[in-house]
């Protein structure tokens, strides 16, 4: 009688273990994305990607994934410029427009600049900064645009500016770096910004709750 029943639990046990194993393993899988490249994720839900349209795959991008090719490009061109060298950014301004004038991609893509610069290891000086911080009813400011209150001696000797234009389907984006008192162009890097990517830009801006659009739209 003790034979059968030690005979009947022992099977039992062994199934129990194999589907507690099987378990873990899923586990581990379902809770371990990261041992997967983005690649190999891709490639693990094929049907779902190809169910994505054109527009929405364009949506899933923003100037800072065109900023990121544009400082690839720059990078792999560029000279005089290194981890002692800080580097100063400037508004992109549209090249048949009033050079004093800058626009939100304009100022969007220069922020962008600031951290890919960063990024690969280039003192950026970010000259909007100053010296106190002004506390208003309307929040605490660091950042001006306002000459007066910030320093007028600042450790760059290189810039990176850029132009804009308007092309069909989007706009064409010329970057370069430039010494400030040589005026030689050290860098430089171009590209092309759908216009799907310029216009949820625009889009996104939002004044008191409600949703800012062109008449007609």
């Amino acid at each position: 009688m003790k034979k059968s029943v030690i005979a009947l639990v022992l099977p039992t046990l062994t199934l129990f273990g194999c589907a507690q194993l099987g378990m873990t393993k899923h586990q581990e899988t379902a809770t371990s994305p990261g041992k997967f490249s983005a690649a190999e994720q891709f490639q693990a839900h094929p049907r779902g990607v190809q169910q994505m349209s054109a527009s929405q795959r364009m949506a899933a991008k923003n100037v800072t994934h065109y900023v990121q090719k544009l400082m690839q490009d720059m990078v792999s061109n560029v000279k005089y410029i290194n981890d002692q060298t800080p580097v100063a950014v400037s508004s992109f301004v549209f090249l048949d427009e009033d050079f004093n004038h800058a626009t939100l991609l304009g100022n969007q893509i220069a922020e962008s600049f600031i951290h890919e610069l960063h990024n690969f290891g280039v003192p950026v000086i970010d000259f909007k900064t100053t010296d106190f911080m002004r506390v208003t009813k309307h929040g605490d400011f660091i950042f001006s645009r306002d000459f007066l209150e910030l320093s007028d001696e600042l450790p760059f000797k290189y810039v990176l500016a850029g132009t804009l234009t308007h092309h069909q389907g989007g706009i064409l984006v010329n970057a370069r770096i430039v010494g400030m008192q040589s005026k030689v162009v050290v860098g430089t890097a171009q590209g092309f910004l759908p216009q799907s990517v310029v216009n949820a830009l625009r889009d996104g801006a939002i004044h008191e709750g409600i949703r800012l659009q062109r008449a007609g739209e």
